[in-house]
């Protein structure tokens, strides 16, 4: 819901919609907000005060820090103490309250400032500023030192159909001390949804971050296409759509506590909102393991493909690779 102006948009969105996007979900029941101070470069927090104004009852606020920008939208990432507590200031004043139910460091960068960082929220908490403390894209390792400080009540982790390298350690680390676990992407940025196609994703606009993701391009945008077809026709046995689908599978693993689910507009919220409730049965959770798993080969395909595009195509034509219409690898995980 930040709109267009900053790295990693969608694109132009509505405020209208978005705050008739967050009505629709506190009437169906829906009683926390997910955001961040980076999404929109702000604007995300102001659209969620405003829909919240005068219309109550009021849900839990979750926002996050560590993720900053300069005057030009520059962002940079820093865990120093004496930053999260202007970042903190500013969310209140953006938000329009006086705590936060779960202030989260968004990104554990740089690394060597994690311990100043997560003292800080610490800190935030027993003043009253924040209720609870919680983390976001943080390895085993990392959280291990971040509880030598103080307990993390939650984790926030990229988990999805497609994302599931946090099954092997994270989850069950999680889940062993007691973290709870708020799934972000469960739809793959919208792959998922089985309303996606090339011709759709070619239309894109420029400023779409999701343009430069190696999931939205070939070799894996048709593999992942045909599992965006199969959750809708899984979806339509039950009169559901695809992106419940994809959703009720994160919430269908017992280490996951809920999910966050992006939407722009009220029918959206209206589409989706019935994941929680949907149960998929063992048949359709193993149909949709066969059509999701991609062999060692194939795995092995798909990489070097990727590294031979991104490394030697780069090097040879830098200009094409730097074009602003030119999709670019994101090295960091989304």
């Amino acid at each position: 819901m930040g709109g267009a102006g900053w790295e990693f948009s969608f694109g132009w969105q509505n405020d209208s919609d978005s705050i008739s996007a967050i009505h629709a979900g506190l009437d169906y029941g829906i009683n926390w907000i997910d955001t961040a101070a980076v999404y929109g470069l702000g604007h995300a927090e102001e659209i969620i005060a405003a829909a919240l104004k005068g219309h109550g009852p009021r849900p839990m606020l979750f926002t996050k820090c560590s993720v900053v920008w300069d005057e030009q939208g520059k962002t940079g990432n820093t865990l120093r103490a004496a930053s999260i507590r202007r970042e903190l200031e500013a969310s209140l004043h953006r938000l329009d309250t006086d705590v936060i139910d779960l202030y989260q460091i968004h990104w554990p960068q740089p690394d060597q400032e994690i311990e100043e960082g997560w003292g800080e929220l610490a800190r935030l908490r027993q003043e009253g500023k924040v209720r609870y403390i919680g983390v976001s894209n943080f390895s085993v390792e990392q959280m291990v030192r971040a509880e030598r400080i103080a307990p993390i009540t939650s984790l926030q982790p990229p988990y999805s159909i497609l994302t599931r390298q946090v099954e092997a350690r994270i989850l069950p680390f999680a889940r062993q001390n007691n973290i709870g676990v708020i799934a972000y992407g469960p739809t793959r940025s919208g792959l998922l949804t089985g309303t996606l196609t090339p011709e759709r994703i070619a239309e894109f606009s420029s400023d779409d971050y999701r343009r430069q993701i190696n999931d939205f391009r070939e070799p894996r945008l048709s593999h992942n296409l045909k599992v965006g077809q199969i959750l809708g026709e899984i979806g339509r046995r039950h009169g559901r759509i695809g992106a419940e689908v994809a959703i009720a599978w994160v919430l269908r693993n017992p280490y996951v506590t809920g999910a966050i689910v992006g939407v722009r507009n009220a029918q959206e919220v209206a589409g989706v909102v019935g994941a929680s409730e949907f149960r998929l049965s063992d048949a359709e959770a193993s149909e949709i393991e066969r059509v999701s798993k991609r062999s060692l080969w194939k795995r092995a395909l798909v990489r070097g493909i990727e590294f031979w595009r991104d490394t030697f195509c780069a090097w040879l034509n830098p200009a094409a690779a730097e074009r602003s219409d030119s999709p670019r690898r994101i090295t960091r995980p989304l």
